[in-house]
């Protein structure tokens, strides 16, 4: 007989989820840091520099003083992997996480941002609930939850094609490139570029999401994926959009991708952009 289900209480879990919500709207991610850093050392254009001196100063005094990096709190994404062996107990695992939210958001003096109807009754819910939750049951005994708040500015420059097969990689290289330099200064560049390549419809916007949860600075595990991230960073900071619209070269500080199988008749692609805050943390229960 295998050993017994490990038990979690959700309270555990609402704990977590506060403490991240503020955590990662206070403290910008270190490989975002770095990467502004070495972003200010490459930098040709003199406002360019100036721009992302200024940045790096507003994530020290966010860090320091406790203060949300950017006014945009954005609606709080949750990714939980649950571990098959784990059995939750005390509640329900969706009204944990957003009760975690809910606390987070007021005891961190986030902006609330979630309205309740989108179309007819855009009425605030006032806690920054319902969090937009993904949830994936894996191996093992343990819970992974990785809070990530989405500010509204680089979501609406998201973007999603149903390509065919024979678009290729530059069919893919085009539309990235061409989804970047639309958005512009919207997304309040530099950027962090994640795309989703495979699945269907639906699940190639949720590979983009994942990717922006990897580090900026990291590489995809596969060497081909590695280096078409590796060439869109390259096309992407030739646009000269610059540090927030201002031109220069540090349009994007990483383009992650994730992918995954699809239809032999499909080729999907996403686009989801995170601004230079990406504010996401994570954490093991």
């Amino acid at each position: 007989m295998g050993k017994p289900a490990r038990e979690l209480d959700v309270s555990e879990i609402t704990k977590a989820v506060r403490r991240m919500c503020i955590s990662a709207n206070y403290n910008v991610p270190n490989g975002s840091i770095q990467a502004l850093k070495k972003a200010l050392e490459t930098e040709e254009s003199g406002v360019g520099r100036e721009v992302l001196a200024r940045i790096l100063e507003n994530h020290r005094i966010a860090r320091e003083e406790c203060l949300a990096a950017c006014q945009d709190t954005g609606v709080a994404m949750v990714f939980v992997e649950a571990g098959q062996d784990v059995r939750f107990a005390g509640g329900e695992l969706y009204d944990a996480i957003n009760e975690g939210v809910r606390q987070g958001y007021r005891d961190g003096y986030l902006r609330k941002s979630v309205v309740t109807d989108p179309l007819f009754e855009r009425v605030n819910t006032g806690d920054n609930t319902p969090a937009f939750i993904y949830v994936d049951i894996v191996p093992g005994r343990d819970v992974k939850i990785t809070v990530a708040a989405k500010g509204g500015g680089a979501e609406n420059m998201s973007g999603l094609r149903m390509l065919t097969p024979a678009a290729g990689v530059e069919g893919i290289k085009q539309f990235v490139v061409e989804q970047v330099a639309k958005a512009g200064p919207n997304p309040c560049p530099p950027v962090v570029v994640g795309v989703g390549i495979g699945g269907t419809f639906d699940r190639v916007a949720v590979l983009a999401k994942k990717a922006l949860l990897r580090s900026v600075g990291s590489h995809n595990s596969h060497p081909m994926y590695a280096k078409l991230e590796a060439e869109l960073l390259e096309e992407i900071n030739k646009l000269g959009i610059g540090p927030q619209g201002f031109g220069g070269r540090t349009t994007a500080l990483g383009v992650n991708i994730e992918f995954a199988p699809c239809h032999i008749a499909s080729l999907p692609v996403s686009v989801n952009l995170n601004c230079h805050v990406g504010p996401h943390e994570s954490v093991i229960l």
